[in-house]
């Protein structure tokens, strides 16, 4: 079956959580290049494209000869939203492209924690599952089930983030961190979208609204975006154990700059 998939990498300049994120470098690269690495050796990204105002993503992504859009100044500031930016660079590249592609890869400049295989497993699901709106990579963390998050009352005691009473009878309740099952979230390594999903963005489950409402898993060992320094360590940990060093990496091409595929 044909698939007119693309990717689009998102990342700006001038962060204040963490300044420098989005090109900082992991294992002697710069950050970016894992994502674009990972999406130039899916068998199914036919283009790739890069929405940034940093000229510092753009030089990276110049090495690679992607296609740069330019991010307007009022989806660069600490209060535009993601998505927001997201569907500028999608509909950006329709008017490119003068198509809708079918499906689009969504990657951002500051993670590392994804490759080829984990884009390809969520095409693959998504061409399995009609009905699907998108498949995301996803961790699993039961040491953050909501049954364990608090928040402050007025008076600055702790009390349940969710009433007890949304898990069922509290006095079957236990403090067992798997006593709910697993606790999934998707750790923003990628997410893979039907076009459907992002023209009727409005009407997708938050907080991931361009993932639609029909939601497929792909499981992860860890990962995320990087917007805290511990993140950097866990994911040099991630990148370590799925091949990756200062010299090596486990693409079937050892150069990190590798030219786009015809």
């Amino acid at each position: 079956m044909t698939i007119d998939c693309v990717g689009l990498l998102l990342g700006r300049k001038g962060s204040k959580g963490l300044p420098g994120k989005n090109t900082m470098k992991i294992l002697g690269r710069p950050i970016s290049h894992y994502s674009i690495m990972a999406a130039l050796n899916s068998k199914y990204i036919s283009d790739l494209y890069v929405s940034t105002d940093d000229d510092k993503i753009k030089d990276e992504a110049k090495k690679f000869n992607l296609q740069i859009i330019d991010r307007p100044d009022d989806l660069c500031t600490d209060g535009a939203l993601f998505e927001d930016a997201l569907v500028h660079g999608y509909k950006e590249i329709i008017r490119r492209r003068n198509k809708k592609p079918d499906m689009v890869v969504i990657l951002m400049c500051n993670v590392v924690t994804v490759d080829n295989r984990l884009i390809d497993n969520a095409v693959d699901a998504l061409l399995n599952d009609e009905f699907a709106d998108s498949a995301v990579s996803v961790s699993t963390f039961n040491m953050y089930s909501p049954l364990r998050a608090r928040k402050l009352d007025n008076k600055g005691y702790l009390q349940p983030f969710v009433p007890f009473e949304s898990f069922g009878d509290p006095a079957t309740l236990s403090c067992d961190r798997d006593s709910q099952g697993d606790v999934f979230f998707a750790d923003m390594s990628h997410s893979v979208s039907r076009s459907r999903a992002l023209d009727d963005i409005e009407n997708g489950l938050l907080p991931q609204r361009w993932m639609g409402k029909k939601i497929i898993p792909v499981y992860n060992t860890y990962g995320c975006d990087i917007d805290v320094p511990w993140q950097v360590n866990a994911s040099e940990w991630w990148l370590e154990n799925n091949g990756f060093s200062d010299s090596n990496n486990p693409y079937q091409n050892s150069q990190d700059t590798m030219a786009k595929k015809s």
